[in-house]
């Protein structure tokens, strides 16, 4: 192979500002599973009320994975409001780089409790510079109008192969980190574009997308006063997840994959909403679409699905998608 086996969607293919002492083909952390590392990754140590500090796991030529801060965010802001809110939307733009060899802070700005939203404001910061600045809604259990959108056809994530099936007999460095490291398991209903392009251009993908293993329950755990709220810690987890995947649909759209030769992407901004409660460690169904890309942009958009067809959350990211002329 002549080009890097896939980076996950947020990550940026190499480039100059990457540190050059950080090995592409550098091994995973030592834990038990990859899934117990992203659950520590997210067991931020508190400074104070409203600061916190967090590790990187560690990623192919160094760079900090989105998904992980927007997660990490989320946690810290999820720990400074009111027992009972959950977080129901957020809005959040990658600033720098992140280095994985460097701590992230986060510091959390109170801007708003009322009497059923409370909103956070949170920098992600190395060196004192930001490399992610979110703003998160959170609101109390409440009672209203309830409609959807129906989950669409598709063949249970049985039939469907899994990306570690596709990835696994690849004997290239990117491919041994990513079957070795990945924490949820992918399963591209319409063939993944992994290893090559779709077999038509479009626009559209479904993915089931579920986690290596059972997330423990906080307060099984003994400990709740370290972590999130169960069902912060699995909206946080989703925003991890979704950020592998989100900027496929611009690939696809236009025959490319993540082995396109000169290839470059990297998330600019993300957008989450929870509409109903989810668990990662559960089958749910990425229903993926891009309306636009231009500029060396891409928009993509997807809709949630739990494996019984409950809508659950709703996601719009922008990102960087570059190609050689």
């Amino acid at each position: 192979m002549t080009a890097p086996t896939p980076l996950p969607a947020g990550e940026p293919t190499p480039s100059a500002d990457v540190p050059a002492d950080v090995p592409a083909d550098a091994p995973a952390e030592d834990a038990p599973d990859p899934l117990a590392r992203v659950l520590e990754a997210l067991r931020l140590d508190q400074v104070d009320a409203d600061h916190f500090v967090g590790p990187s796991l560690h990623r192919p030529r160094g760079r900090v994975f989105g998904g992980q801060v927007l997660a990490q965010a989320l946690v810290a802001a999820g720990r400074t409001v009111p027992d009972g809110r959950l977080p129901h939307s957020l809005h959040g733009y990658f600033l720098r780089p992140g280095d994985v060899r460097k701590p992230i802070e986060f510091a959390v700005e109170r801007m708003r409790d009322g009497r059923s939203f409370s909103a956070r404001r949170t920098h992600a910061l190395q060196d004192g510079a930001p490399i992610l600045s979110m703003i998160t809604s959170f609101q109390e259990e409440q009672q209203g109008l309830d409609h959807a959108d129906p989950m669409p056809d598709a063949p249970p994530p049985d039939d469907v192969v899994s990306a570690l099936d596709v990835l696994g007999p690849i004997d290239h460095p990117m491919a041994t980190f990513w079957t070795q490291s990945a924490a949820f398991d992918l399963r591209h209903v319409e063939r993944s574009i992994f290893i090559g392009p779709g077999r038509e251009r479009t626009d559209r993908q479904m993915v089931w997308v579920r986690a290596h293993g059972q997330v423990p329950s906080v307060r099984a755990s003994g400990d709740p006063s370290g972590g999130p709220s169960d069902q912060v810690l699995h909206r946080a987890l989703m925003a991890f997840a979704c950020d592998q995947i989100m900027l496929e649909p611009v690939l696809r759209r236009h025959g490319h994959s993540w082995v396109s030769p000169g290839l470059s992407m990297a998330s600019l901004d993300h957008a989450m909403w929870w509409h109903r409660p989810a668990r990662v460690d559960e089958w749910l169904l990425y229903v993926q679409s891009s309306p636009s890309s231009q500029g060396g942009r891409g928009l993509t958009a997807a809709k949630v699905y739990a494996q019984d067809g409950t809508l659950v959350a709703s996601i719009a990211q922008e990102g960087m998608v570059r190609l050689p002329d």
